[in-house]
């Protein structure tokens, strides 16, 4: 390829950039939703309300009752690398708040139509500003509203075809956007937090202010959870770092895994935590199954460095295999220390109607299926008597069998011929014993009453050995 064919480089527009970088941070309403609650909990509201439409995506809604916006900085709220949080590059290695870049505004409102109304407490009225592309679409006006913010988005990537189609259904991006609220209520249990749908009284999440993290869970995962949780609390000057877990017992076990990990107080997910912690765990629980992990680490802000994804989503810090051990080491010992007992649920026996027998066990060749060996096996003694186990009474006075006798109306059709050559044979055994192996067979069978005749048959042929059998039958 010549230099003169070679493409130019141009500068992308503004428009592009900032729309590829939104895709960057918010991939999903969840997404949003994370970067909105943790501006929230900046502004230091205590009680958040968020309401959803479609999963987030036609509109996604949180108010809260923090300290507000001011107005004068309602022009640039929704421009890239705005922030109140942070003022140089220093100030990362002590950053105690949520957000950092101040692109989560900014970000949102290019693939969303975003709508702020704000009030601050030195305020008498609040003011609404609607934004598009991080820019205001007409001035701010002054409205009603309460002390705090409410941030709206709507549409989002109404202007992303290609990740609006990549998205799940509605209601698995709802249940996203649960989970992510369900577990800032449980880390921020003095904040109140409401989670709705829109146009519905019920609310999918609700969590009392100045509550605790036990309350919480009790109320988002059940008292099944809460009350097999046992406090691990752990510190190590050394490394730097103190922990608060709330962890399930050996009592406890599903086969979902659940595990909320908040590192100084930002809400990540870490792979090499999860397996040692599970690794604790494959000792006590069944296979196959995960416990309840909910883990606090306040690690040194100086060892922790949060700028390594662009939704925060992972942090990374300093002595990660030791910290990883000593956590690993802390849970494992509360663990045996609370294995001296151990909680086993019975199922008891179902109340049902009494059978007074068993079915009889069918032949295979009839197409019925045989019995089961459970059918076979009295479970309660209140379903059935020991009498169903012996079956019907056998006659001794007679050799003959239903098949045999229905055989005998039908004529020669309709004997079996099995049946025939075995009494045939009883018939011929009976006739060429001894005299004094009879008179035992005598003395032996009178006490029970059975009596055989004994007639000496030649067997010439078939028609000769049903006629005698017939003779036997009419005697």
């Amino acid at each position: 390829m010549s230099a003169d064919a070679a493409p130019s480089i141009k500068r992308l527009d503004e428009v592009v950039v900032n729309r590829i970088a939104a895709g960057e941070v918010i991939q999903r309403p969840a997404n949003a939703l994370k970067e909105m609650i943790e501006n929230s909990l900046d502004a230091g509201a205590t009680n958040i309300q968020v309401t959803v439409k479609q999963g987030g995506l036609k509109m996604l809604q949180i108010q809260d009752n923090g300290c507000g916006i001011r107005k004068e900085d309602m022009d640039i709220v929704c421009e890239r690398y705005t922030t109140s949080k942070l003022r140089q590059f220093e100030d990362l290695n002590s950053i105690s708040t949520y957000g950092f870049r101040g692109e989560a505004l900014a970000s949102i409102s290019h693939v969303a139509h975003v709508t702020i109304t704000t009030r601050t407490s030195s305020s008498k009225c609040a003011f609404r500003g609607t934004y598009s592309d991080g820019k205001l679409k007409e001035p701010v006006k002054p409205t009603a509203g309460n002390i705090g913010t409410q941030i709206t988005v709507e549409d989002l990537f109404y202007n992303v075809a290609t990740r609006r189609k990549a998205l799940r259904s509605p209601a698995d991006e709802h249940s996203k956007v649960v989970d992510v609220v369900s577990k800032y209520a449980i880390h921020n249990s003095k904040v109140g937090f409401t989670l709705k749908k829109q146009g519905e009284s019920m609310t999918d999440v609700r969590t009392p202010p100045d509550s605790s993290c036990v309350d919480n869970i009790r109320v988002i995962y059940g008292v099944a959870v809460s009350r097999e949780l046992l406090e691990v609390k752990h510190e190590d000057s050394k490394l730097g770092f103190s922990m608060l877990a709330l962890v399930s017992n050996a009592n406890y076990s599903v086969k979902k895994s659940t595990f909320l990990l908040f590192i100084n107080h930002r809400l990540v997910d870490s792979t090499s935590i999860r397996k040692a912690l599970d690794t604790v765990y494959q000792s006590y629980l069944p296979k196959g199954t995960h416990p309840f992990i909910y883990l606090s680490l306040e690690i040194s802000p100086q060892n922790v460095d949060v700028n390594v994804h662009p939704t925060k989503h992972e942090v990374h810090f300093l002595h990660e295999d030791a910290i990883i051990s000593s956590i690993q080491a802390a849970v494992e010992a509360k663990l045996l220390g609370s294995n001296s007992s151990r909680t086993f649920f019975t199922q008891a026996m179902l109340p049902g109607p009494a059978q007074d027998e068993l079915p009889s066990k069918q032949n295979k060749k009839d197409g019925s299926e045989p019995v089961r060996a459970q059918d076979m096996v009295r479970t309660d003694s209140r379903e059935q008597k020991l009498d169903a186990f012996l079956g019907q009474p056998v006659s001794v006075h007679s050799t003959k069998t239903p098949q045999q006798n229905s055989g005998n109306s039908d004529g020669k059709d309709g004997i079996d011929s099995t049946n025939i050559v075995g009494n045939a044979r009883k018939i011929k055994g009976a006739a060429s014993s001894k005299d004094t192996e009879g008179a035992t067979n005598k003395d032996s069978n009178s006490g029970t009453g059975l009596k055989v005749k004994r007639r000496e048959i030649k067997l010439t042929s078939i028609l000769t050995l049903k006629q005698e059998v017939k003779d036997s039958a009419s005697d």
